[in-house]
């Protein structure tokens, strides 16, 4: 085969690659776009966050391009590399999760307050509406979005189970639910709500300590899981600065890459099930 031919195919196959690498790469952005279109559209829109999904898209295009640059700069480690461009691709998830727990969190804590409020209004003689309006005015976000949307549904026309089926639908947790299924059995077959909701709401005061005391114990297992994940990883980095000739080998060969990849699942591994462990559902 001559020279020239030799070069022909050599471009060829460069050119092939190039279109197959810049395929992938715009099949990669298409889908990437259209999960954080959906997600804005749906999860973050639940959640009263409205945020414009192309600049959501520009700022993860962004990242996945600088992170790896970065860590590639810092480390000249293929597997820290490419941990760091798999971790771009779930950061959009993981961040609309993180905002959906700690929103959550917070309507689970101002809950109780809520109760009270609208079981003295109706103590008072108003009616249940009448009591959700004047809580709302009086509370803050999450909780007064969640029941200032039931009844802007409602003054729409919307009847009021299924206002309570949209307000469950948005918030899927027990605390949420067992008010929701108080004021749905109440207003079908009657009963004192305001005395429910008091009741619901000293027990949702007395789960929260319990809640806390729970915490309180299980933070020493958790710093402990925090502790034995990080000090491998300190100690590879502690030896490759005091002998970095012997550590080579992890760093530069494929016998240390493949190393540092298992390392790097068990640690992840490890970390889950002590989560597992200290993580006690109440």
């Amino acid at each position: 085969m001559s020279l020239s031919m030799l070069l022909g195919v050599v471009f060829l196959v460069t050119l092939l690659a190039a279109w197959l690498l810049f395929t992938l790469v715009q099949h990669y952005l298409d889908r990437q776009k259209a999960q954080i279109e959906q997600t804005t559209a749906t999860t973050l829109a639940d959640m009263f966050i409205f945020l414009d999904p192309q600049q959501m898209f520009r700022y993860n295009v962004a990242i996945t391009i600088a992170l790896p640059i970065v860590v590639w700069l810092f480390t000249d480690n293929p597997v820290f590399t490419g941990a760091a461009l798999i971790s771009t691709i779930f950061m959009p998830k993981w961040y609309v999760g993180y905002l959906s727990r700690k929103r959550l969190k917070n309507l689970e804590q101002q809950l109780p307050d809520a109760l009270l409020m609208i079981s003295g209004a109706m103590r008072a003689g108003a009616s249940l509406n009448v009591a959700l309006e004047s809580m709302v005015r009086e509370s803050r976000p999450p909780v007064s979005q969640e029941f200032e949307l039931m009844l802007r549904e409602q003054r729409l026309g919307v009847d009021f189970d299924t206002a309570l089926q949209n307000i469950e639908r948005r918030n899927p947790q027990p605390d949420f639910q067992l008010v929701i299924a108080a004021m749905r059995i109440s207003k079908e077959v009657g009963g004192n709500l305001a005395e429910i909701l008091e009741s619901l709401a000293s027990t949702l005061r007395q789960k929260a300590v319990m809640e806390g005391k729970i915490r309180s114990l299980t933070a020493q297992g958790k710093a402990q899981g925090v502790i034995m994940t990080g000090l491998p990883l300190l100690m590879i980095v502690a030896l490759r600065a005091i002998e970095p000739a012997a550590m080579a080998p992890l760093f530069n060969t494929w016998i240390g890459w493949i190393t540092l990849s298992i390392i790097t699942v068990m640690e992840l591994v490890g970390y889950w099930f002590i989560r597992k462990i200290t993580n006690i559902d109440v």
